[in-house]
């Protein structure tokens, strides 16, 4: 079913992680449509998408235009960082490969949702470093972070997320990874990988309605995105949640 903007609540932006699955084929993409019309298919559904490429190679800004032309005016693109930033610089003299990340993705305008940082399970919380790493951010650009080692939790970090309005990502792993909810921002960002299998479970009704239930109480503009791609469950679940979320009765 085509999404329609009256089908949830404009304080909810709920999507996938990624759309370019080919085992969504027959699960979500008729057969005879044209792989490079996914994104557009994809727009009529959702109003919003984690893009995963750019962790591995940053789009050109023309690519980000590309992208703006071909959805509609409602939608939200967020943004996962380079792992350039992340994983290699390891958040440190973070200012030129940042100014070269929002030079490309600005070329989705008003359309950029948010930029996520995804951390690596080695990279241990450094109050200074993260501090520089803070001040360096465009305070413009709504961003989050999902932390992968325990030293992360705690309110040392919170404090520092709040300071400079960036969203800690509620992320769930399957147990892989430290677990942790708090609202840090006047914005919330959360990412479902699987509640029992990374990538792979399928969320059960009731697990669902408890997430609806968490993000109206929270009461914040907040971004949902299913990264359980195996079997189609993300598009399932994304569907399911919306759903739950624009109706009272849920």
């Amino acid at each position: 079913m085509p999404f329609k903007k009256s089908q949830t609540h404009p304080m909810f932006r709920i999507g996938t992680s990624g759309w370019t699955y080919p085992h969504w084929i027959d699960r979500f993409y008729p057969p005879e449509h044209s792989k490079s019309r996914w994104l557009e298919y994809y727009a009529q559904h959702f109003d919003t998408v984690e893009l995963n490429a750019s962790f591995y190679r940053l789009p050109k800004p023309v690519t980000f235009e590309n992208w703006k032309a071909r959805t509609p005016a409602h939608f939200l693109w967020s943004v996962k960082a380079s792992k350039f930033i992340t994983h290699t610089k390891r958040l440190k003299d973070p200012q030129e490969p940042l100014t070269r990340l929002y030079r490309a993705a600005g070329g989705l305008g008003k359309k950029l949702g948010v930029v996520l940082f995804q951390l690596p399970p080695s990279l241990t919380f450094d109050k200074a470093v993260f501090q520089d790493f803070c001040q360096a951010l465009d305070p413009h650009v709504r961003h989050a972070l999902e932390v992968r080692h325990p030293s992360w939790i705690g309110e040392r970090v919170l404090g520092l997320l709040e300071q400079y309005n960036v969203a800690f990502c509620v992320a769930d792993t399957a147990g892989r990874y430290p677990y942790c909810e708090a609202v840090t921002a006047d914005f919330v960002y959360v990412r479902l990988h699987g509640s029992k299998k990374l990538y792979a479970s399928d969320y059960s009704v009731k697990e669902l309605r408890t997430w609806a239930a968490k993000l109206r109480a929270w009461g914040k503009l907040s971004f949902v995105y299913f990264d359980n791609d195996a079997e189609g469950y993300a598009i399932k679940n994304a569907r399911q949640l919306r759903s739950m979320l624009s109706s009272r009765k849920s």
